[in-house]
């Protein structure tokens, strides 16, 4: 398979995951995932409603803002992984993934600050998800030199699930 055929295959695959995290939890029920994970609905009810039985955290509003913004940025971080891959940059990927979503990012986002508001279950998810990332950095620094998509495109899915299962159990307050 031609390098542009994978990568437009890279690129319609997490398109459509993307749109499928952007989706309304309350429009769809996402049930039919092989990994168990904590579930954001129940199933809907007689009226077509869902249940959001999500934790609620509660941060101080200006934590939440800065935390709410962090996490936006973490999904531009997610395209821009997207689009460096798609256009052959795995040393791009590999950098934007460690520097904004990895182990080496922590600082930057202010973690230490944001942990002590979290419940020990979304601190574990958080630190899932980072050491995912930098985990993620290494396996598309490697691609690099192989030119095999496979374990990048497969370390890019788990890192997206880490970020699934955190949204799915808690919700910011």
């Amino acid at each position: 398979m031609n390098k542009l055929a994978l990568g437009l295959g890279l690129v319609l695959a997490i398109g459509v995951s993307g749109a499928a995290l952007a989706a309304d939890p309350t429009e769809h029920n996402h049930h039919e995932h092989s990994n168990p994970s904590p579930q954001a609905a129940t199933p809907p009810h007689a009226s077509g409603a869902m249940k959001d039985i999500r934790q609620y955290v509660k941060y101080p509003d200006a934590l939440r803002i800065h935390t709410l913004a962090n996490m936006r940025d973490h999904l531009l971080t997610m395209g821009e992984i997207q689009e460096a891959l798609a256009s052959g940059f795995f040393d791009k990927a590999s950098e934007l993934a460690e520097k904004r979503l990895g182990m080496s990012s922590l600082e930057l986002h202010g973690a230490h600050e944001v942990a002590k508001y979290m419940p020990k279950g979304m601190q574990d998810a958080g630190t899932a998800m980072h050491h995912t990332a930098s985990q993620f950095a290494i396996v598309t620094k490697d691609a690099s030199v192989t030119g095999d998509l496979k374990p990048v495109l497969a370390s890019l899915a788990k890192l997206n699930q880490t970020c699934v299962v955190c949204h799915a159990a808690y919700r910011l307050q």
